[in-house]
């Protein structure tokens, strides 16, 4: 699917119907989740999704006060997207409760007053940084979204797979259904930045080969990442299992061909867990 212009990609988008419709979730046979067994090596996976998913709002927030998070077509899509990424970790939340896993009335407060000082502060540096760039740090804005949305959405594919829960199953199913197409929307708008410049190609290209990091790692503790990382992705099948679905991927992007940081990432972090 090609895209010319970014107004192109925001109206595919909104033509995407909504897989976690209140419908949808009101439906979940949420009764039926302790009925099957969930292995408690799973629960601290689903905590780290669902954590991940809540703190969105935050990297909104600091996203809004850049030259990409201004742009209308951008802009208009991270309205939905803030939302939708919310009610993930919603959802999560709530079958971890169902599974007996209690979390509290508060959850989401407790998330968020655990991110770090130092986590905060590097954040604001950044979004100083990228104002300082302007528009050319847009490519390297969507493409790090697309890493990041690709990278979830295998995740939840492999939880899906590994936990073997019929009612996860049926909420993953769902909300891969909308990474896939948070996915497309970050992809396509790369794709279209990246090929404006060679320099927004260089920019890109350099700031995710030095600082790409997993997804969530940051503002969550590191060892909480590794551990994430170490159950579901664990081994040659599933660093392969990455490298196929998210660094080859991503390698399709103006610009981006070669670059393999995806996927030694999460070589290196295996050697620490394996050690």
């Amino acid at each position: 699917m090609g895209f010319e212009t970014k107004k192109e990609v925001l109206e595919w988008y909104e033509r995407q119907p909504r897989a976690l419709t209140n419908e949808f979730i009101e439906n979940i046979a949420w009764r039926d989740v302790k009925n099957y067994e969930l292995n408690e090596k799973f629960v601290p996976v689903l905590l780290y999704m669902r954590d991940v998913e809540v703190l969105t709002d935050m990297y909104y927030s600091e996203m809004r006060r850049t030259p990409t998070g201004k742009d209308p077509y951008i802009s208009k899509f991270m309205e939905r997207w803030g939302i939708e990424e919310i009610t993930h970790g919603e959802v999560i939340n709530r079958f971890l409760n169902e599974a007996g896993y209690e979390t509290g009335e508060k959850w989401k407060d407790q998330v968020h007053r655990s991110v770090s000082r130092f986590y905060k502060a590097n954040t604001y540096l950044l979004t100083l940084l990228t104002n300082l760039i302007g528009k050319q740090f847009t490519a390297t804005h969507m493409t790090f979204g697309a890493i990041h949305e690709m990278s979830t959405a295998q995740a939840y594919r492999r939880m899906m797979k590994m936990a073997n829960h019929p009612v996860l199953t049926e909420i993953m199913t769902a909300i891969i259904r909308e990474e896939s197409a948070h996915s497309k929307f970050y992809a396509n708008i790369a794709q279209i930045e990246l090929k404006r410049s060679e320099l927004s190609q260089k920019v890109a290209r350099f700031i995710i080969g030095k600082f790409y990091k997993p997804v969530g790692q940051g503002s969550r503790p590191k060892k909480q990442t590794h551990y994430a990382i170490g159950t579901l992705f664990s081994g040659k099948e599933g660093l392969d299992w990455l490298d196929r679905n998210v660094t080859q991927k991503l390698q399709t992007l103006q610009g981006i061909y070669g670059l393999t940081k995806v996927t030694d990432t999460i070589a290196r972090i295996q050697n620490k867990q394996f050690a």
